[in-house]
C-alpha cells in the first residue's frame, strides 16, 4: 500500500475538486516515493490530471496523448486499485479520449472523478 495515506487522500481531493495542476503536483510527489505496481496506478491518474491541464489550456493534442497513456496504464493487467473505482475512471477516460479523437467537444462530458470502491 502507499506510504502516506494522508497525502494520497489530499491528492484525490484535489483531483475531484478539478484542481488539476495541484493534483498533478501532489500525485507526482507520491509517484516518486512509491515502489511496486502501485506506481502504475498513480502514474495513470497523474497522466489523466495532466490531460485535464492540457484541456484547460486548449491543448487538445496533449490531452489526447496523455489520456491515451493514462488509459493504457489503467488497463494494465492486475494493477492495484488503491481503493478506487478504476473501472469508472477507465470508462470516463475512454469516452473522453474517443470524443477528442473524433474532433468533437469534450466539455459536455463528465470530467474524471476518483470514486472510492
Amino acid at each position: 500500500m502507499l506510504e502516506n495515506e494522508l497525502e494520497f487522500k489530499n491528492a484525490i481531493d484535489l483531483f475531484n475538486d478539478h484542481e488539476w495542476y495541484l493534483a498533478h503536483d501532489a500525485l507526482e510527489e507520491i509517484w516518486h516515493n512509491t515502489i511496486g505496481r502501485e506506481r502504475i496506478t498513480i502514474q495513470a491518474i497523474l497522466q489523466i490530471a495532466v490531460a485535464q491541464v492540457h484541456l484547460s489550456n486548449d491543448n487538445l493534442k496533449g490531452a489526447t496523448i496523455l489520456y491515451g497513456e493514462g488509459l493504457g496504464r489503467l488497463k494494465s493487467t492486475g494493477i492495484p486499485t488503491l481503493g478506487l473505482d478504476i473501472e469508472n475512471l477507465t470508462e470516463i477516460v475512454e469516452q473522453r479520449l474517443k470524443i477528442l479523437q473524433e474532433g468533437r467537444d469534450v466539455f459536455n462530458v463528465s470530467e474524471p472523478k476518483l470514486l472510492k470502491r
